[in-house]
């Protein structure tokens, strides 16, 4: 072989951003063991960023409208209702939204259900202006988009460490920082560069739950993703969208803590890792060829970029959108609303009389298992009827690369798997995808551990497994055609 070919894709693009931090004394109580309510300050400002991509071959065809958003997640009632307003206010189908949450748990619980509690008359203002705030980004993205070129690399990085830790001393499975556990390294890179070779933006994905801040923090966050998003746009002067990867049961190394610095080092890591990847890139629209020896003190091999053919940077621009639906199955033992209504009345009564009786660590662990029932009726609220849910995967080919749009909270080997099974294709694998109605995904063999992630998962086991065969089925459909 005498030439090395980096992964593009070439497309119009343009990209917006703006700043979506809520209001200071806004609901902020998101861990069952925090003790204030209220947000008391910013850390740093949580942010939205669309990015607006569209066939460059028809710019007919519906466009791809990626939205980044400084968020955990939105409740399904919460998520159907901005992507309506977006679609309604910018003419963008609903389908063709979608919204990458980077998950950061700092940033507070955006739940209508919340708004009688201390700050949370302060959410549905919060969320009406967000949704006005992106449409106005939609718009403005796709009025600066121009011709394109994604180029991408692939790093390392070492952030993410397992967190299905099992103790010991107490015989049970917690969500911790387990040194055994299998982890997955990979930073994927994309740099979009304009027809005149002018930077348009970065985007970092990584798989890596943004939990740095905990219960201690009583700060709006963006977690990790902040520093590292400073750090890349300091590199580059041009916006970094991040999109969160399969992170099910990967964590900070050093997390959960109430340390800002913690954050932001954590960040640091991140960021100096994509920045190392994206010095690797070579300039778009080249490709590395092999120009012949020079007779030095050895016979030298030497290689140059020179820009691509005509017929390559034709394949760069291949367009194809798929949508694919694998029925899951519920779990067999998925509560009622019945059965959780009652569950939570006992828990907030163990926590009045535990006020009563000015028993503070009692009040404390009921007022925990009060946010868990209640997490749980909101999880099972909008489930649609029958033994299985129609989990929807969107995959969409540019070029050389394939993006996966994936609803919940996935296992890292997903990701694992499918860029096992395609190494020679990027795969910007994105979780969160809209939101999260099926929750966690955990492998197989993690069921049955007695942990978090099953606990609060509504699928049965080998669900996880079914949307990797179903997502390689996809891709390689794609890769066909």
């Amino acid at each position: 072989m005498n030439h090395f070919q980096t992964p593009q894709s070439r497309c119009f693009a343009g990209i917006a951003r703006c700043d979506i931090t809520p209001p200071v004394g806004i609901y902020h109580r998101m861990w069952g063991a925090a003790t204030h309510d209220r947000s008391t300050g910013v850390h740093r400002p949580l942010t939205a960023t669309v990015l607006y991509l569209q066939n460059r071959a028809a710019e007919i065809d519906p466009p791809q409208v990626i939205i980044a958003v400084d968020h955990c997640l939105f409740w399904t009632a919460e998520m159907r209702r901005l992507l309506d307003f977006v679609s309604t206010e910018t003419g963008v189908v609903r389908d063709a939204l979608i919204v990458f949450f980077s998950h950061t748990h700092g940033a507070g619980l955006m739940g209508l259900e919340r708004r009688s509690l201390p700050g949370g008359e302060l959410i549905e203002p919060y969320l009406d202006e967000l949704g006005e705030k992106i449409a106005r980004l939609v718009v403005e993205a796709r009025d600066r988009r121009t011709h394109a070129t994604i180029t991408y690399g692939t790093g390392r990085c070492g952030l993410a460490a397992h967190r299905d830790f099992f103790d010991g001393t107490r015989g049970h499975f917690v969500c911790g920082f387990n040194p055994a556990g299998p982890t997955d390294d990979t930073v994927l890179v994309g740099r979009l560069t304009s027809e005149a070779g002018a930077p348009i933006g970065t985007i970092v994905n990584y798989a890596c739950h943004p939990t740095t801040l905990a219960w201690d923090n009583t700060l709006i966050s963006p977690d990790f993703v902040g520093a590292m998003r400073e750090l890349v746009e300091t590199a580059t002067e041009v916006p970094c969208l991040f999109i969160q990867g399969a992170s099910g049961d990967l964590g900070p190394r050093e997390g959960f803590v109430g340390d800002l610095k913690v954050a932001d080092r954590n960040g640091r890591q991140l960021g100096y890792a994509a920045l190392a990847t994206l010095e690797s890139l070579p300039p778009a629209g080249q490709q590395f060829e092999y120009t012949g020896p020079v007779v030095s003190g050895a016979t030298i091999g030497t290689w140059q970029y020179r820009p691509e053919s005509s017929v390559r940077a034709n394949e760069e621009q291949t367009w194809i959108v798929n949508r694919v639906v694998a029925p899951l199955r519920y779990r067999s033992d998925l509560p009622v609303r019945s059965e959780l209504d009652l569950e939570q009345a006992r828990w907030q009564a163990e926590e009045q009389d535990a006020l009563a009786q000015h028993d503070d660590e009692r009040a404390h662990k009921a007022h925990a298992m009060v946010e868990r029932t209640l997490r749980r009726l909101t999880r099972i609220e909008f489930l649609p009827p029958g033994e299985t849910y129609p989990y929807p995967i969107i995959l969409w080919r540019m070029g050389d690369a394939v993006w996966v749009a994936l609803d919940g909270e996935h296992y890292n080997i997903l990701q694992r798997t499918l860029r096992a099974r395609f190494p020679e294709v990027p795969l910007v694998i994105g979780t969160l995808a809209n939101g999260s109605q099926v929750w966690y995904l955990p492998d197989a063999p993690s069921y049955g551990l007695g942990l978090y992630q099953e606990e609060v998962s509504v699928l049965a086991c080998g669900s996880l497994e079914a949307v990797i065969e179903s997502a390689t089925n996809a891709i390689r459909q794609l890769l066909s055609e």
